[in-house]
């Protein structure tokens, strides 16, 4: 089992994509409402070697000598991957290695005005910066960022990494309704995206409970209208979640562990991860075929998000 390593697991827009976590759970620039890994514990603009890199990189390598080659390798998981300051190098190690593997960094893109930060990234092959917000007051409350955070710096960070990366750049942008979604935050996320200049626009919503009370995902009616809306050429709406039949990796028995698990007592994601020493992108990749199958549901309590069967 490797600590800083997760996966393959099925994503739905890189295929089977090979994990690897930089921060500790949970170390991000922003709280967003909607995030599925759960609040943020450390709110910091601060980089640092959170993950040694000479672990990473010996389970790196490990896995490269003992497993076929993943559809990606992608820098994600429980934080902010950029707040690493030796995430480049990283990159670099992953490159030496496995040239041909893709290397994919799913970002919220708040440090792209450091320059080092964007010069680490060129090695990448694909970068996913999220935009959810284009003003001060919607960023605050949709994205709740650190408080140095600026929207507009945090957009021309964005503009100048598309100048100079050579890469593909896919913004993700996240419509929550009663948050984003109304014509004047419609209409700055345009202009923002037009400045940016990203090769693809996804559009994306909520698909597991969020941080706070109240969230629901936008319907498709509802993400179709902000299409409508920018008629943009390269956005596009992402697609929900792959069934049980096409996740490969999909295992019975470690389905059959967390209804156990719960079925004994409600549990939390974090509850899970430390139960039964799953990473949150494993976890997340069962709880969302059961409950698509509609075997469990979520309750929002005090200490979070409880998951427990669904009675027949």
């Amino acid at each position: 089992m490797y600590k800083y390593l997760f996966g393959p697991v099925p994503s739905r827009r890189l295929g089977m994509s090979l994990g690897v976590d930089l921060v500790p759970h949970k170390v991000c620039s922003l709280d967003c409402v909607y995030c599925e890994a759960g609040k943020t514990t450390n709110r910091t603009v601060q980089r640092d070697e959170y993950i040694p890199f000479e672990k990473v990189t010996a389970e790196l390598k490990n896995y490269f000598e003992n497993n076929p080659d993943p559809d990606y390798i992608t820098f994600s998981g429980y934080g902010e991957p950029t707040l690493n300051s030796r995430m480049g190098e990283v990159l670099a190690f992953i490159k030496s290695f496995k040239p041909r593997v893709p290397v994919a960094v799913l970002t919220n893109g708040t440090l792209f005005h450091q320059e080092d930060v964007r010069k680490a990234l060129h090695k990448a092959d694909l970068v996913l910066p999220s935009l959810d917000a284009a003003t001060p007051e919607v960023f605050g409350r949709i994205n709740r960022p650190d408080p140095s955070l600026d929207i507009g710096v945090f957009i021309q960070g964005l503009v100048e990494f598309r100048k100079a990366y050579k890469g593909t750049i896919w913004l993700e942008v996240l419509i929550l309704p009663g948050y984003n979604d109304h014509e004047q935050e419609l209409q700055a996320l345009k202009e923002a995206i037009l400045k940016i200049r990203p090769d693809r626009i996804q559009v994306n919503t909520l698909d597991r409970p969020g941080t706070e009370k109240g969230l629901r995902g936008a319907t498709r009616t509802e993400l179709q209208r902000v299409m409508d809306f920018w008629d943009l050429d390269n956005a596009e709406i992402i697609t929900p979640s792959p069934k049980r039949k096409n996740i490969k990796t999909y295992r019975s028995d470690r389905e059959t562990a967390i209804l156990e698990t719960i079925a004994r007592r409600p549990c939390t994601v974090d509850d899970l991860i430390s139960l039964l020493g799953l990473q949150v992108n494993e976890i997340n990749k069962y709880l969302d075929v059961l409950e698509a199958e509609n075997r469990i549901r979520s309750v929002k309590q005090e200490r979070g998000i409880f998951y427990q069967l669904k009675q027949s």
